[in-house]
Order: C-alpha cells, then structure tokens, then sequence
C-alpha cells in the first residue's frame, strides 16, 4: 500500500509538474464553444495521444462536443478502430519508459490534478505549453519556465516555433552582496507555423478540451443545478405561500 500510495504522488510530477514559483497565465475558458473544443480535441489526438493515454474518456464521448462517428474515426482514431474504445496511447508504453525513464502519465485528469494555490490546473497547462524554449544542455533540448529541467520534449515546437529565454543577473533582494538569475523574457529564433496569437489560442483550445475531459459531465451538471435551483425557489414561494394560508384561520 505505500508504493502504491508513493507512486500515485510521483504520476503527476512526471510531466506536468509544477515548477513552483513561476506565474501562471490566466487561461482562457472554452468550455462552452464546441468549435474550439473540436480543435482541442484533433490537437489532443495528434500531438499528446502518441505518448499520453486517457484512459477515463471514450472516443463516442466526443458526440457531446458536436462530432458525430465518421468525423471521430477520419481525424481522431490513430490507436484503435472502435469510437467506443478509450483513448489509449499509440506508444508501447514499455518503449516510452525505455526512452523518457518513466511511462508517461495518463491526463484523463491532469487539468483536475495540477491546480494549486498558484492557480487552476486549467492556468498551469496553458502556461506550461507556452513556455518552452530551447536548451542545448537539455537531453531533449528543451526546457521549460513552469516545469524546470522538465524530461518532456516540446511536441508543439513546430506550431510554436524555437525561442530562447533570456536572463539577467540582478541583486537578490534577499542578500545584496549576491546576485540571482532572473528570467527577463523570449527571444524568437526560428518561426513556427502559427503566428504568436494563433499559438495562444490554439493552446487555449487545447487546454479547454482536457479541462472538458476531465469531466465530460461538466455541462450537464451545471444545467442541472440551475434546474433544481429554480425548482427549489418556486417551491419556496408555493410552500411560503401555503404555510400563510394554514396558519391565517387559526391566528
């Protein structure tokens, strides 16, 4: 029970952990804009399925979004032949573990898991999707401002483009006779396919369809407690209203 116990703490910190004192970005929310998260979804199956499973969401949940069969099995089936299936990596986990060190994490929930007091797990993905740059002294040659020395390779980089993170050495506040090293901002080297905006939104869309995944439901259950909301205040009114009526004869 406590290697179990210390292996589900570890499972988060594998790829999306957090790298501590960086500030989130404020994710945009598109939960409620099926178009957006049709794209999250298509980004989702071709760049974070060919190592990430998400074993707690069936392709045919997927029709709650707008798509129907034929476009799940033409733009999102890569792993299986089946929309009933669940989203099972295309890697052999057993090669994934042989290359990174460790068999990447399924993200069923990691928007759920990776919130904390720096902001939602939501605001942590969309920072740290945005923030990669290069790093030759990296094994992958990536590293990245919210998860510090992080093994993941930037899978985006092609969209995102190669930056470079440029630092200065200033005074510590803390101790003046030292100094820290303190991130200043990026540096494009190289231009992706998607233009800084275009990368932004795409990564918001992306970010919106694993906080849907995370919880299919999510919709519906808000929908429904308006509903019973609703029914609650009506009944108030009735029982208010009947209670006056019992008691007027006899006051």
């Amino acid at each position: 029970m406590k290697k179990l116990l210390a292996v589900l703490a570890l499972i988060p910190s594998l790829v999306l952990a957090s790298g501590g004192e960086f500030p989130l970005d404020k994710a945009p929310d598109l939960t409620n804009d099926k178009a957006a998260l049709q794209n999250g979804a298509k980004l989702f199956a071709n760049y974070c399925l060919n190592c990430h499973s998400a074993e707690s969401m069936r392709y045919n949940r997927l029709h709650d979004i707008g798509l129907n069969d034929e476009q799940i099995k033409q733009n999102l089936l890569f792993a299986t032949d089946k929309v009933g299936d669940t989203m099972t990596a295309a890697i052999d986990p057993k090669e994934a573990k042989k290359w990174f060190g460790a068999a990447p994490p399924d993200l069923s929930v990691i928007a759920r898991s990776r919130a904390s007091g720096a902001g939602s797990g939501a605001d942590y993905i969309y920072t740290y999707l945005r923030t990669y740059y290069k790093d030759p002294s990296r094994p992958t040659g990536w590293n990245n401002m919210a998860f510090p020395n992080v093994g993941m390779p930037h899978v985006l980089w092609q969209l995102q483009g190669e930056r470079v993170a440029k630092f200065e050495e200033v005074k510590d506040p803390h101790d003046e006779s030292k100094t820290i090293h303190k991130f200043v901002g990026f540096e494009q080297v190289k231009p992706g396919t998607m233009a800084p905006a275009e990368y932004d939104r795409a990564i918001a869309e992306l970010t919106s369809f694993l906080v849907y995944m995370g919880e299919p439901a999510r919709q519906d259950r808000f929908r429904l407690g308006v509903i019973v909301l609703l029914f609650f205040g009506v009944f108030t009114i009735f029982a208010w209203r009947l209670n006056a009526a019992y008691w007027k004869d006899i006051k």
